[in-house]
């Protein structure tokens, strides 16, 4: 008998994070990928080089679970809780995709071209990796938090700048997906 687990449905994993969210606004805490990011920084003694990093960290390191709760979800979530199925395209995003140079659009749920070791090996993939790290890292700090901290903390407790900021992280989106992407592949 053929055991396949598919990923959490919404109605599980949307209410999870409405209660995880709900408990950090009472305890006056803020989520954020970005800042866990800053705190390792500052552990490392990154405060000597620069005012950024000057805090007290000890009152951030609570939010390290997120992390070590990251490592450990994406474990579980990969080795049991996923299937080998692919994802489900439109065929012409899959026509569009072929032109670019992807092998085969749709059938893991990344595409290998792009999220593989040996893509580190290649130029462009080393130069593709270090340039996106470094305007991520950038307009992390530029718009004040991650994606994960504006659209899940900011929203949840209606920060007008949040708002501002998932808006401009879909738009984007749309723009590294319809114009950037295809020039790159």
């Amino acid at each position: 008998m053929e055991h396949i687990l598919n990923p959490w449905p919404w109605y599980i994993s949307g209410p999870l994070i409405a209660i995880v969210m709900a408990l950090l606004l009472y305890f006056g805490k803020t989520f954020g990928m970005s800042s866990n990011l800053r705190t390792l920084c500052a552990i490392g003694g990154a405060g000597k080089f620069a005012d950024f990093f000057k805090f007290n960290w000890k009152d951030q390191i609570w939010n390290l679970t997120v992390v070590l709760g990251a490592i450990i979800g994406g474990f579980i979530a990969v080795h049991y809780l996923s299937n080998d199925s692919g994802t489900q395209l439109n065929p012409s995003t899959i026509s569009e995709l072929q032109n670019m140079g992807f092998d085969k659009p749709g059938a893991t749920l990344v595409p290998q071209e792009m999220y593989n070791l040996d893509v580190l090996t290649t130029p462009k993939g080393l130069l593709l990796l270090i340039i996106g790290g470094l305007l991520v890292g950038f307009g992390t700090r530029y718009a004040g938090g991650c994606t994960s901290g504006h659209a899940i903390t900011g929203l949840s407790s209606l920060q007008k700048p949040s708002l501002i900021a998932v808006i401009g992280f879909f738009i984007g989106g749309l723009i590294m997906t319809n114009f950037i992407l295809p020039l790159i592949f």
